[in-house]
């Protein structure tokens, strides 16, 4: 791997986990001292992390992390149970042999890092794995809203994950459980049990998100959008 591309990974990884923290802005002289490369790469890798939705270019301003506003939060919860049942029932009726092996290994890396109690690895681990049912599906316009979805959904579960804490283990464990189960069905075609799974796993771990990122008082839950009938409906 070069330089440029060493940089490239460094960066979606730095940003999932919340090293880099939303709306934060980049020094560029700095980054581009770390990863031995000069401006003009740098910048190209700015603009692949914008056009992925990692990163906001501003003139004059620099390139800032993508922020976790409160329309962005909203936007997330009602969004996720579409996209993810409809991505899961296109990668159960298009995925390919070799992704179906992919999709276990980025399991039982999953495993692995729960095992262990690494809270990043865990997040990065179940990123790619929905990463890889996003490409299964092979869908060009569900699967740049998928990869945005999961740059929220892994920063979320960053900001509030504690390996140590009981009842998160055995979220961690059922969500494991699940992931077996969503590659069965999708191995079989399954299209239809592979949406219903879908939501099943987002509505796992979405009351535990929204409590800890909806405000005390606000009246409108983020997770009970007009959506949720939509998303229902694709299963």
């Amino acid at each position: 791997m070069n330089a440029k591309a060493a940089c490239l990974e460094d960066l979606r990884q730095r940003i999932l986990t919340q090293k880099l923290q939303p709306g934060s802005y980049l020094d560029e002289a700095e980054l581009a001292e770390v990863y031995g490369i000069s401006r003009p790469p740098l910048r190209e890798t700015f603009n692949k992390l914008a056009g992925e939705g990692y990163l906001v270019l501003h003139k004059n301003r620099g390139a800032q992390v993508a922020a976790m506003t409160h329309k962005t939060l909203r936007n997330f919860f009602v969004s996720a149970p579409m996209i993810y049942a409809a991505v899961s029932r296109l990668a159960a009726e298009n995925a390919k042999p070799e992704q179906i092996i992919e999709l276990k290994d980025a399991q039982f890396r999953f495993r692995q890092a729960i095992r262990d109690g690494d809270a990043a690895e865990r997040a990065l681990t179940n990123q790619r794995f929905h990463a890889i049912i996003g490409d299964m599906a092979d869908n060009e316009f569900l699967t740049p809203s998928l990869r945005r979805l999961l740059i929220d959904h892994t920063r979320i579960g960053m900001a509030f994950y504690n390996p140590r804490n009981a009842a998160m283990r055995q979220e961690r464990n059922i969500a494991a459980d699940q992931h077996d189960q969503l590659i069965e069905v999708i191995a079989n075609g399954d299209a239809e049990a592979a949406a219903r799974l879908a939501i099943e796993h987002w509505e796992l771990s979405r009351s535990a998100i929204e409590s800890f990122v909806t405000p005390p008082g606000m009246d409108f839950p983020l997770g009970k959008a007009p959506g949720d009938a939509w998303a229902q409906n694709a299963t």
